[in-house]
């Protein structure tokens, strides 16, 4: 990796951010380029990290997951000598601009005074930026309803680990993708069941239409069995979709990523 651009005896002044307790590691190589993509950034291995106090290239070991949908994500990223701190995805994707962080990087060759202040708004800056939207969305549905309750459903306990899940295919759809801003072209399945001791009814979930599903060449009303993993993560409409088709109709709060073993039935 680079060395620090301000001077690698200002590294130690970088304000880390580690993550808090476990975080979500990558299954493999198809798992790291598609987490890759949905946070808009290119497929390579190390990126740029821009500070006032160092100018180097880091590596994404993983990430976290929250908000009320686990929606969000921010990266878990390793520097040179170990650490690891939290970033936004955005932010990252900021920081490989050349123009980024120029004036910053200028200033800290004369600053080493009031670097504690300094660190403090670098801090901010790098604080997930969707930290703001979780509060904001749980401070809304607190809110008493005008209308009479309907009894929710039973959470689900979504096991962590791969299952092998028997479900059919509903439809092809269009998803909007905002860090690339941009439509990915998505598979809705319905009757998705995880086939395990105690079977787990899911009912809707989503996946990516990757090069390995696409190879099977997957038609609706198309049953299969495949392993899988599956997460909490609600499936954002498509914009500007001009085919109907196309057009998500429903609602679905689950994502299965990575399926293999695919068979049709």
């Amino acid at each position: 990796m680079a060395n620090s651009v301000a001077g690698s005896n200002q590294n130690h002044l970088t304000q880390y951010i580690p993550p808090k307790g476990m975080y979500e590691l990558f299954e493999d190589d198809a798992h790291y380029l598609e987490k890759v993509k949905e946070w808009g950034l290119s497929t390579k291995k190390e990126f740029w990290y821009k500070d006032r106090y160092q100018h180097c290239l880091v590596s994404i070991k993983g990430y976290e997951v929250f908000g009320e949908t686990a929606e969000y994500n921010t990266l878990v990223i390793e520097f040179e000598d170990g650490n690891l701190s939290c970033i936004h995805p955005a932010y990252l994707k900021e920081m490989q601009s050349s123009s980024f962080g120029k004036e910053i990087i200028a200033q800290a060759s004369g600053e080493v005074e009031g670097a504690e202040a300094s660190d403090k708004e670098i801090a901010a800056a790098e604080k997930p930026k969707a930290d703001t939207a979780a509060p904001a969305a749980e401070t809304k549905a607190a809110k008493p309803a005008k209308k009479p309750k309907k009894e929710k459903a039973p959470k689900l306990v979504l096991p962590e680990e791969k299952v092998h899940f028997t479900a059919t295919v509903k439809q092809f759809a269009l998803s909007w993708n905002h860090f690339n801003e941009d439509n990915d072209e998505v598979v809705v399945f319905e009757n998705v069941r995880i086939e395990q001791e105690e079977p787990i009814e899911v009912g809707l979930a989503w996946g990516s239409h990757s090069k390995t599903l696409k190879k099977h060449e997957l038609e609706p009303g198309q049953q299969l069995e495949f392993d899988g993993k599956i997460v909490k993560k609600s499936l954002p409409k498509g914009k500007d979709v001009e085919d109907e088709a196309l057009l998500l109709d429903v609602s679905v709060a689950y994502k299965i990523n990575n399926p293999s073993k695919i068979v049709k039935k």
